[in-house]
């Protein structure tokens, strides 16, 4: 059976100083899959868009920023991970460089300039805690990961780079 995700984005917007990364603090909606966690921003890809575009677009949706610069670090297929089961496959960016203030708030939730040195400390996906490292490591090739969810929970992690 082929496999047919949902494809979308996942950003990490970095402070001009490089010290810290933009999160969202998913506290908006009760119903919110995402309820309580730190996020990165995103969301999925709409048919009239290529991956670049779909990021910027969101980043632009739920930051209020322009983004001038960011670097594709990875890709993530999260099977079974939607709220139905769905499968998704997620583009990993890093926003190095934007124009604008994002707001205190989105409609998912509080936005907050996070250190990175205490990102690790956030509430968020355990899944999360296997990629975000990749994201800011430095290493120019990027990372192509597989982490099957099932009920809501990971069931693994194996990640290649080349």
């Amino acid at each position: 059976m082929p496999y047919t995700p949902i494809i979308g984005t996942l950003g990490y917007v970095l402070s001009p100083d490089g010290r810290q990364v933009l999160m969202v603090h998913r506290n908006a909606r009760p119903e919110d899959q995402h309820l309580g966690k730190y996020n990165g921003l995103g969301g999925k890809l709409e048919a009239d868009e290529d991956v670049a575009a779909g990021m910027v677009r969101e980043i632009r949706e739920e930051a209020g920023l322009t983004v001038t610069a960011m670097e594709l670090r990875g890709t993530v297929s999260w099977p079974g991970f939607g709220k139905q089961g769905e499968d998704w496959l997620g583009f990993v960016f890093l926003i190095t460089a934007f124009e604008g203030e994002p707001p205190p708030a989105n409609a998912e939730g509080e936005l907050a300039w996070v250190p990175l040195t205490r990102l690790m400390e956030l509430p968020m996906w355990e899944g999360d805690r296997h990629f975000l490292p990749l994201v800011f490591d430095g290493d120019r090739r990027p990372f192509h990961g597989l982490m099957p969810y099932r009920d809501g929970r990971m069931l693994g992690w194996s990640c290649s780079r080349f």
